[in-house]
Protein backbone atom coordinates (compact mmCIF):
# COMPACT_ATOMS: atom_id res chain seq x y z
CA UNK A 1 0.00 0.00 0.00
CA UNK A 2 1.41 3.31 -0.80
CA UNK A 3 1.03 6.14 1.77
CA UNK A 4 -1.06 7.91 -0.88
CA UNK A 5 -3.52 5.14 -0.51
CA UNK A 6 -3.72 4.90 3.20
CA UNK A 7 -3.98 8.73 3.55
CA UNK A 8 -7.09 8.69 1.07
CA UNK A 9 -8.84 5.81 3.08
CA UNK A 10 -8.23 7.46 6.60
CA UNK A 11 -9.62 10.81 5.03
CA UNK A 12 -12.77 9.85 3.23
CA UNK A 13 -13.41 6.53 4.62
CA UNK A 14 -13.17 7.39 8.16
CA UNK A 15 -14.81 10.60 7.68
CA UNK A 16 -17.69 9.02 5.66
CA UNK A 17 -17.76 6.32 8.71
CA UNK A 18 -18.05 9.13 10.98
CA UNK A 19 -20.46 11.48 9.05
CA UNK A 20 -23.02 9.04 9.31
CA UNK A 21 -22.43 7.45 12.68
CA UNK A 22 -25.95 9.00 13.87
CA UNK A 23 -27.41 6.52 10.64
CA UNK A 24 -25.28 3.64 11.25
CA UNK A 25 -26.59 3.43 15.34
CA UNK A 26 -29.87 4.27 14.10
CA UNK A 27 -29.94 1.27 11.69
CA UNK A 28 -28.20 -1.15 14.76
CA UNK A 29 -30.99 -0.18 16.91
CA UNK A 30 -33.27 -0.83 14.34
CA UNK A 31 -35.14 2.52 14.97
CA UNK A 32 -38.97 3.21 13.76
CA UNK A 33 -37.64 7.01 12.43
CA UNK A 34 -34.60 5.83 10.33
CA UNK A 35 -35.29 7.51 6.79
CA UNK A 36 -35.89 10.33 9.30
CA UNK A 37 -32.80 9.99 11.42
CA UNK A 38 -30.83 9.73 7.87
CA UNK A 39 -32.38 11.99 5.98
CA UNK A 40 -31.47 14.63 8.69
CA UNK A 41 -27.79 13.55 8.84
CA UNK A 42 -27.77 13.70 4.80
CA UNK A 43 -28.52 16.99 4.93
CA UNK A 44 -27.82 18.95 8.08
CA UNK A 45 -25.27 16.99 9.46
CA UNK A 46 -22.35 18.85 7.79
CA UNK A 47 -23.73 21.36 10.92
CA UNK A 48 -22.58 20.64 14.09
CA UNK A 49 -26.26 20.85 15.41
CA UNK A 50 -27.74 18.96 12.92
CA UNK A 51 -25.50 15.79 13.74
CA UNK A 52 -25.53 16.37 17.21
CA UNK A 53 -29.25 16.12 16.84
CA UNK A 54 -29.19 13.29 14.71
CA UNK A 55 -26.96 11.18 17.29
CA UNK A 56 -29.13 11.83 19.97
CA UNK A 57 -32.41 11.31 18.11
CA UNK A 58 -30.12 7.53 16.85
CA UNK A 59 -29.42 6.97 20.51
CA UNK A 60 -32.81 7.87 22.48
CA UNK A 61 -34.39 4.90 23.94
CA UNK A 62 -37.99 4.40 22.12
CA UNK A 63 -40.86 4.23 24.56
CA UNK A 64 -43.01 1.14 23.86
CA UNK A 65 -46.68 1.58 21.40
CA UNK A 66 -49.44 0.60 23.55
CA UNK A 67 -52.49 -0.55 20.57
CA UNK A 68 -55.58 -0.33 22.39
Amino acid sequence: MTFATVVFFHFFGLGFLFYFLPAIIGIARSKRDLLSIFLLNLFLGWTLIGWVVALVWAVKVEAPVIAR
